[in-house]
């Protein structure tokens, strides 16, 4: 008798509570954006502190969602910052870091390995569509590009948007110097646009590049709503050269740079207000981050890394510390946090909220940040950073200390490359523009970091360079 009335409850409270439907919502999975630019600095949005580029939907995402203080990228340029995000492994580890070349060109014949697991090719096996919008930058042949990764859909430029220069077009670097505002004519860079495998357009229209990428977004979370996505929309901007829409030429107070900035922004409130409209949000993670630091020797035309040192191709803080925002309503508490987080953790992290199994026999670098961002856990897993540059352990940080092996400038600008024995040492929290060096005050921080360093090199295996194969 107790059993049935028990029972009569259950539906009586299903009926008038809604509270199966609420059970399977619980257990639906969740999807993921990412949504990756490109030589933006830590200083560029004004969640950030900049003072005159206005981003009102970043800036919401950050009330609403959880701004990351201390979040880094697995390099500080292009290629290998893309395969540490998508395979969660430093790319020392699977060739995509070389001492010979820093990125990958149009003349390159390798790209990221097939050997390689990606968050794409993971999430796909537990039901997942999957999506590559924008900059690629990880192998423009055929058995290299997103669809041979677990993407089931490629549509945009496979490498940085200044390649392919048409020589004596136009001196872009050049004018870029002398005017802030300079816009060269799209034709000038005979960079193409794939759909999936095929060029669709050569030179790319760069002018409506940013609002192409929204749109394809947005129609992809429109035509997979009814199941789990990933979705990594990777913009080619604000990289050199620059080119906003018409709407946003001459807004912003910070000239074309802020013009450029302002129109992701944009884009990036639509993607919100969609899964809004769609009654996504709760169950989407969004996170929006950059490949590395601001490209400072293009002057107006490179960004700004704030109060942090030096920029984009560095180990120093302004290189490979960057701004990162996450956003979901329904799983993720608001807050600033300042432990230490990366792009490396991404695919851990996924992987554990799709209840994704990762025990395989590869080494991953990134950390499971799952029960940080649901306040389930207090301790960040993450405890350490390692700073690669070319095929080198530059720098290693630990908690707030910080040790510099060896230090060079940014391109183009800065000083000539320097070892340093003892190494510099940073204590983050109080210095993070690396402004004060305090070894000689901590000989046991020293002796630390100078440990933690060499067995760091230890664990790694050599692999194939592919940024010189031929």
């Amino acid at each position: 008798m107790l059993i049935q009335t028990l029972c009569r409850l259950a539906v009586i409270l299903v009926t008038l509570f809604g509270i199966a439907p609420m059970m399977a919502q619980a257990n639906q999975l969740p999807s993921f954006i990412v949504i990756f630019c490109d030589d933006l600095g830590y200083g560029d949005l004004s969640c950030f502190g900049h003072p005159t580029i206005h981003t009102p939907h970043l800036d919401r995402m950050a009330v609403e969602g959880q701004r990351w203080t201390n979040f880094y990228v697995g390099a500080s340029v292009c290629t290998p910052s893309r395969a540490a995000l998508l395979t969660g492994r430093l790319p020392i580890r699977n060739g995509m870091m070389s001492g010979k070349r820093r990125v990958l060109f149009p003349n390159s014949m390798g790209g990221l390995p097939d050997s390689e697991v990606t968050i794409a090719e993971l999430l796909k096996q537990a039901g997942y569509a999957t999506a590559a919008i924008g900059k690629w930058h990880l192998g423009h042949h055929a058995q290299f590009l997103p669809t041979r990764h677990g993407f089931e859909s490629y549509w945009g430029i496979p490498y940085s948007n200044d390649m392919d220069h048409r020589r004596g077009k136009v001196n872009y670097r050049e004018e870029a110097r002398k005017d802030a505002d300079f816009v060269p004519p799209f034709e000038s860079f005979d960079v193409p646009i794939l759909e999936n495998e095929r060029i669709i357009e050569r030179p790319a229209n760069q002018h409506t590049i940013t609002r192409r990428y929204t749109q394809k977004a947005i129609e992809f979370i429109e035509n997979h709503r009814e199941e789990p996505f990933f979705l990594y929309l990777a913009h080619n901007l604000p990289h050199i050269p620059l080119y906003a829409g018409e709407e946003f030429l001459k807004t912003s107070k910070r000239g074309l740079y802020g013009d450029v900035v302002e129109e992701i922004d944009d884009g990036v409130g639509r993607i919100l207000n969609t899964l809004e409209e769609l009654e996504l949000a709760d169950n989407t993670l969004v996170v929006f981050t950059s490949d590395n630091g601001p490209w400072l020797s293009m002057h107006l035309h490179g960004g700004s890394a704030g109060l942090l040192k030096q920029g984009k191709g560095t180990t120093y803080e302004g290189g490979m510390r960057v701004p990162t925002i996450l956003w979901s309503p329904g799983m993720l508490e608001p807050k600033v946090e300042t432990q230490i987080g990366s792009t490396l953790d991404l695919l851990p992290t996924f992987c554990a909220m799709a209840r994704v199994d990762l025990s395989n026999d590869r080494k991953l670098d990134g950390y499971d940040l799952s029960g940080v961002l649901k306040g389930e856990t207090e301790e960040s897993p993450r405890k350490e950073m390692f700073y690669w540059r070319s095929a080198e352990l530059w720098a290693v940080r630990w908690g707030p200390w910080k040790a510099h092996f060896t230090t060079q400038g940014c391109y183009g600008i800065g000083e000539k490359r320097e070892q340093h024995d003892p190494p510099l040492v940073f204590h983050l929290g109080h210095d993070p523009s690396e402004k004060v060096n305090v070894a000689a005050h901590h000989p046991e921080i020293v002796r630390k970091l100078k440990a933690l360093a060499e067995a760091h090199r230890k664990s790694i295996e050599p692999a194939e360079d592919q940024l010189v194969k031929k």
